[in-house]
């Protein structure tokens, strides 16, 4: 039995229409929810850029699904900060809170003013971060200089499970490096020889916990509209690394973008009228391995789409309500906070 969740996209949809939408996903039969955490969008056609963090709270409080979150740690969030924000959620919402941590994109980060750095230097500073929050969720008091600076910080507002820290990887390069860190993977629809690849390069370095994939879909009753809401709203979004982590403002990426045709949007997005032929797709991925399937309907109305599903495409899959969301890597055995210096 597979999760099936529907994907909040704060850069497409106003975070209270996206929370009745949320609210809505529930009562339709999606048994879990997740969002983008973005400062800004990818077109300007999107047009939003709501703030997860004080969205998450909202949606929590106002639905029993549980959610997980997209963030980038070390540059435009400190991760003391993402530190403190996941044990806050985790306390108020045991085991219905998990969070993926990347690398980033550069349209997000570089508000901050400082250097962009290269991927190699993206990833190392993403592993201290990792550190510093298992550290600071464990109740350690941590200093610790390097890619990141941290001085005698201590999150006193425990969870009693630390919720889960998922890695997100569109590549095995990157699926493998955060198999010695994460408690499950996340990844975006592919074609299926990269998500197997994907999938071993994590579970061969010994990556433990779920399987995850957020897929991106586009449904109108209309084939022709179909079409024309991926192509509006998500070619900005077809291109592969490592231009799309570096492209830096929402005018780079429409003007990377002006040249994609209709068509082309299809090697990103699940594209069609039939529903039945979306169930096929998302059980295509059930059949990969995958523990928990998130749909995005990359469309900025979500209703019609989540009746739709809710009423053509949930049933033909196998749906279960999601384990507790919490670490599969133990805390540090201490009774006491203790001062940890990280190297």
């Amino acid at each position: 039995m597979t999760v099936i969740g529907f994907h909040n996209s704060h850069e497409q949809v106003h975070p209270a229409d996206l929370l009745a939408a949320s609210q809505h996903a529930e009562q339709v039969g999606f048994t879990a929810a997740m969002c983008s955490d973005h400062l800004t969008p990818w077109n300007p056609r999107q047009g939003e850029s709501g703030f997860a963090w004080s969205w998450l709270g909202a949606a929590l409080a106002t639905t029993g699904l549980p959610f997980g979150a997209v963030n980038a740690p070390g540059q435009r969030y400190h991760p003391v900060i993402v530190a403190q924000a996941i044990a806050t959620l985790g306390s108020m919402f045991p085991g219905r809170f998990w969070v993926a941590l990347g690398s980033g994109e550069a349209m997000n980060e570089h508000v901050t003013g400082h250097v962009w750095p290269n991927k190699e230097l993206r990833d190392a500073r993403l592993r201290e971060c990792v550190d510093v929050i298992r550290a600071l969720l464990a109740g350690e008091e941590v200093s610790h200089d390097g890619l990141v600076a941290v001085d005698r910080a201590q999150i006193w507002t425990l969870p009693e499970q630390q919720p889960a820290l998922i890695g997100p990887a569109v590549t095995a390069r990157t699926a493998a490096r955060h198999a010695e860190w994460a408690d499950g993977l996340v990844t975006i629809n592919q074609p299926h020889d990269v998500l197997r690849d994907v999938i071993a390069a994590y579970r061969d370095n010994g990556g433990q916990g779920t399987l995850t994939i957020q897929v991106h879909v586009s449904w109108d009753p209309d084939e022709d509209r179909a079409l024309e809401i991926a192509h509006d709203q998500w070619r900005s979004n077809v291109f592969p690394p490592p231009l799309c982590w570096d492209l830096d403002t929402t005018t780079a990426f429409d003007q990377a973008s002006e040249y994609v045709r209709p068509e082309d949007v299809t090697s990103a997005v699940r594209v069609s009228s039939d529903l039945g032929q979306h169930a096929a797709w998302l059980n295509e991925y059930v059949d990969l391995g995958f523990d928990q399937v998130y749909i995005h309907h990359v469309g900025k109305e979500q209703t019609a789409f989540l009746d739709a599903f809710g009423e053509k495409v949930l049933p033909q899959l196998d749906v279960t309500r999601p384990a507790p969301a919490v670490s599969v890597r133990p805390l540090r055995p201490q009774q006491e906070p203790q001062p940890a210096v990280l190297k």
